[in-house]
């Protein structure tokens, strides 16, 4: 065999084992950072998932909070409110039959 021929063969041959060999450290590469991917896509949905929950449960706390009943707890418990008396209610806007008509004006 000629010896150019033979160091274009081994030059060829290194060639292609290095590419090979970078091939195959690329390909781990990018399937560590996959799988990294994946456990960190896990995480989130998993953080989703207890968030919508913390939701969910913060919604029906809003609403219980909004009942009349609950309302009427916290105002007669923490603020010590009562009920008006009828000597307490005034009337606005109410317009009553006894009231004098002002002079000069159309009933």
């Amino acid at each position: 065999m000629d010896p150019r021929r033979a160091r274009l063969f081994v030059a060829t041959w290194t060639l292609a084992v290095v590419a090979a060999v970078s091939a195959f450290v690329l390909h781990l590469a990018l399937r560590g950072k996959t799988v990294a991917l994946g456990y960190e896509l896990g995480k989130a949905r998993s953080e989703q998932a207890r968030l919508r929950e913390v939701k969910r449960v913060l919604e029906l706390e809003s609403a219980s909070y909004k009942t009349p009943e609950r309302v009427e707890i916290v105002a007669r418990s923490l603020l010590g409110m009562e009920p008006a008396g009828p000597d307490r209610i005034i009337v606005i806007g109410a317009r009553t039959e006894t009231a004098p008509a002002v002079a000069g004006s159309d009933p």
